[in-house]
């Protein structure tokens, strides 16, 4: 290791990624992906990060954020994180600038093993080697046929146990599709995915509507804003359907209200939004306070580490948009085998690197 790991440099750049094909859930319909990209460099390493949100945040990383990382120990992490989160004060520290600061988090972490020569995953500590995912996807604006074979290919070809599909654009069709998403994956888990579409009794009389169908995990039957209509709803739920929710907590206190109640069955976190390794890592200590297992949200290749160290993880989301981009521009995304991903332990820190020449023609910031 370097006798000198002060940070010296941070850069941040924006690709705009169309989508394979049009894309919606039950409240958004979109066309392409922004990923954001962070690279830190000290000593004889550079550590990379990354999330997806707007381009707007490269410049709050390369001058709000940069200005006071640079020059911290890039080994003590928890200094520069305090010092991330107190910068963006008068800014709110939810949404966008969470995401900056998860994005700052990760290339932090990814350098600190780098320097130690380590894999992240082995830094961490681990529970486990392979981590379980769950394919998802399952637009509303897919055909029935393009639902059926994108459900029955997560099974068949990269052996989930479980599959996701959006709903609520369409109440009146919802039961229906999930029907045809029910006869693609036999009898393996099935979850539907609402992103807050629906109020409280909405939500539950869809839930009875497609109970029929071993629906087992009800995602953001509300919104996750509305604490209450969550809590509601998984109370009255039929047996055997989870409630799930988290991908939208920015902050320890999102999580702390979210278990509090609780609101939810599974926690959700998304390490690309709640603030990195560092932030994942506070939801993961709420929840296992809570006896609540936590799933990770979207970004595999982010969460690969974090989700080998936690003990009370049950799996992370296979997400279609992110598996794709992260396998077309990371050297290193993982692969599914038989229904995991697993770290590479040849390979120091997060195991990947941005693809540079495959990712230039993306490039808008």
């Amino acid at each position: 290791m370097t006798s000198d790991p002060r940070i010296r440099q941070i850069s941040a750049q924006a690709y705009r990624i169309p989508t394979d094909m049009p894309e919606a859930d039950g409240t958004l319909a979109w066309d392409h992906t922004v990923l954001i990209t962070v690279q830190i460099e000290a000593g004889e390493a550079s550590g990379f990060g990354y999330t997806y949100a707007d381009a707007a945040i490269v410049r709050l990383i390369r001058q709000t954020l940069a200005q006071v990382v640079v020059g911290c120990d890039a080994l003590d992490i928890s200094s520069a994180t305090e010092k991330l989160r107190r910068s963006v004060r008068n800014l709110g520290r939810s949404g966008l600038a969470a995401t900056a600061i998860s994005a700052v988090d990760l290339a932090l972490w990814d350098l600190k093993a780098k320097l130690l020569k380590a894999p992240l995953a082995r830094l961490l500590g681990r529970s486990r080697v392979r981590v379980p995912i769950y394919g998802s996807g399952g637009f509303t604006s897919y055909s029935d046929s393009q639902l059926r074979d994108q459900l029955a290919g997560w099974v068949e070809r990269d052996g989930c146990r479980w599959v996701k599909m959006k709903i609520g654009s369409d109440r009146a069709r919802d039961p229906t599709r999930v029907r045809v998403a029910r006869q693609a994956v036999a009898d393996k888990g099935l979850f539907v995915d609402a992103n807050g579409a629906f109020s409280a009794k909405v939500a539950l009389d869809l839930a009875e509507r497609i109970a029929d169908q071993q629906v087992s995990w009800f995602e953001e039957p509300v919104s996750s804003d509305d604490l209450a209509g969550l809590a509601l709803v998984r109370q009255r739920a039929p047996a055997g359907m989870e409630i799930a929710a988290g991908e939208y907590a920015y902050t320890p206190d999102d999580f702390e209200r979210l278990t509090a109640g609780p609101a939810v069955d599974v926690l959700q976190a998304d390490i690309t939004r709640c603030g990195g390794v560092t932030g994942f890592l506070q939801a993961a200590g709420l929840a296992a306070a809570r006896h609540m297992e936590l799933s990770c949200h979207c970004a595999p290749a982010a969460h690969l580490a974090v989700a080998c160290a936690v003990p009370h993880l049950r799996h992370v989301e296979w997400f279609h948009d992110h598996v794709r981009i992260e396998q077309m521009l990371f050297d290193g995304a993982p692969l599914a085998r038989e229904g995991a991903i697993a770290p590479d332990p040849d390979r120091p820190g997060l195991g990947i690197a941005l693809k540079l020449p495959d990712a230039e023609r993306f490039l808008v910031h």
